[in-house]
């Protein structure tokens, strides 16, 4: 592998730690459970996004760029963590965002205005011709911008997954523990296909569960032909000879509820227990969906009462603020 020779801009806080959630595990009667706090990798509060920012701002500097683009939801954090990452590295930010300006700016919307980025308002219909419209406008006006896929799911972003996963094994060698079973958000496809080629990278066996959080575009590929390109893709950037096919990805899609950003009792609940049994913040549209998913799998007895479970907490605590009202 090349990984060490690619270019890259260092961002986050690493490693993450890992730490046991006794209380929870004592809560639901087993099995052990484990969080890698990614939520904790200190770049604007955080998330899973910094790891693959690392990877595609440095990109973005050895070509020469002067502004970062990307899009994304109404309360992105893959949108707050850009424009954090373009504020450390001297560039400016132009985000697209789905909807309508808010009378009041919350959650990470608020960020993204601290953090100095130019905010864009947009239909979802009108991303794609906005994201090849908007480049070419600054480009027109002397700029040089460097485009990030929504998630920063490219092969590029998805790198820092693959590290990601040789940071998590060398952790538990460190502390002498193995894991079976990892439940994680899956959504734009960048982490879950860093971590598949992480795993085979590294030699890990356990099982990963990704949990959709999104339902599928009727336009787009099935996500788990998406998940196989971005994994190839990862393994040609970084010099990895395996090839990857649909079958590689396990996707739990039984948690979509009312769909994407849509809150129900089961990510309620996820929020409230965590927050009340181990003092750890989720929120509400990813990391509160997968873990309502890994409580209803540990009520179905979905895994073994002497196995290992690890939930990798991948971040977005700001959103809440923006969702209390379907929180109280």
């Amino acid at each position: 592998m090349q990984i060490e020779s690619l270019p890259r801009f260092p961002l986050a806080q690493l490693p993450t730690p890992i730490e046991e959630l006794k209380s929870l595990s004592r809560e639901l009667g087993g099995p052990e459970l484990l969080i890698k706090r990614d939520d904790q990798t200190g770049l604007a509060l955080g998330g899973n996004k910094t790891r693959k920012l690392e990877f595609l701002v440095g990109q973005a500097l050895e070509q020469g760029a002067d502004t970062l683009i990307t899009a994304g939801a109404a309360q992105s954090n893959h949108c707050r963590q850009t424009a954090a990452a373009a504020a450390r590295a001297g560039l400016r930010c132009e985000l697209l965002r789905n909807g309508t300006k808010p009378e009041l700016p919350n959650g990470n919307v608020l960020l993204d205005e601290l953090l100095g980025a130019r905010i864009h308002w947009i239909q979802p219909s009108e991303r794609a011709a906005k994201l090849r419209e908007l480049p070419d406008q600054l480009q027109k006006e002397g700029r040089k911008p460097y485009v990030i896929p929504v998630g920063g799911s490219n092969g590029v972003g998805a790198t820092g997954y693959v590290l990601a996963m040789i940071e998590l094994v060398e952790q538990l060698h460190g502390i002498k523990r193995s894991v079976d079973h990892i439940v994680f958000a899956s959504s734009s496809g960048g982490t879950q296909a860093g971590m598949v080629v992480g795993a085979k990278v590294t030699g890990f066996v356990g099982k990963l569960h990704g949990v959709r959080i999104d339902k599928d575009d009727r336009d787009r590929p099935p996500y788990d032909h998406e998940l196989a390109d971005i994994a190839n893709e990862t393994g040609n950037y970084i010099g990895c000879d395996a090839q990857f096919t649909a079958k590689d990805f396990n996707i739990d899609y039984g948690y979509l509820g009312g769909g994407y950003g849509i809150v129900s009792n089961l990510e309620r609940e996820a929020i409230r227990l965590l927050g009340s049994r181990e003092g750890i913040v989720l929120d509400p549209v990813y990391t509160g969906r997968a873990m309502g998913a890994l409580l209803a799998l540990v009520r179905k007895k979905t895994f073994r009462p002497d196995e290992t479970v690890l939930f990798w907490h991948t971040g977005g605590a700001p959103a809440l603020f923006a969702y209390a009202k379907d929180l109280v």
